[in-house]
This record gives structure tokens, sequence and C-alpha cells, in this order.
């Protein structure tokens, strides 16, 4: 089991993540690399929104990228340069990040 898919299994189990860490640049300047993040279980009844960061998995990855756009249920993931990694629902977006920790 990868570190991700354990995240993501933790996170369906309703178990809050600390300190999270993922590494690349995609998401500067918000989040810097391996900069560590709190990510709380989306649950049904979560209100996601465009500019929210989760951690989801989209196109065979996980990533923690941001939402840019929602189309019903439907929600648009991408990274803060641009690029957008493509259309997920809601069963494959795993934690909210809730808090961005200094190094």
């Amino acid at each position: 089991m990868s570190k991700s898919s354990f995240i993501a299994q933790l996170l369906q189990n309703g178990e809050p993540v600390e300190r999270y860490k993922e590494g690349g640049n995609s998401m500067l300047p918000i989040l810097k690399s391996n900069q560590p993040v709190t990510l709380t279980p989306v649950k049904e009844e979560t209100e996601l929104k465009i500019g929210d960061i989760v951690f989801c998995r989209v196109g065979g990855r996980y990533v923690t990228h941001k939402i840019h756009s929602i189309r019903g249920k439907q929600y648009q993931i991408g990274n803060n340069r641009g690029y957008m990694n493509g259309w997920v629902t809601k069963q494959k977006i795993f934690g909210l990040v809730t808090k961005i920790w200094d190094k």
C-alpha cells in the first residue's frame, strides 16, 4: 500500500491527518514542497467550494490540489499554475486542507 492510499484510507475511516506532506511545486505560492498540512475527512455533508485545497484521486494519482470549478456533483481539480488534472465526484475527494503549517 502506498503512502497516499494509506492516507486516503485513514480519511475514509473518518480520521483526520495531521502534518501530511507532499512533494512538488505545483501549488506554489500557497503550498511549498513538503510543507505540512492538516487534512480533515470529506463526508457527504461536507460543503466544498471553489478554491478549497483537497486531497483526492484524479487521473489515477493522489494529489493535493485546488477545486477550480463545480459542475453539478463533479469537481474540477487542478494545481495553482493553471494545469487541470480532471473532474472527480466527491467520492474521490478524501480530505480537505484545514491548516497549512510552517515547515
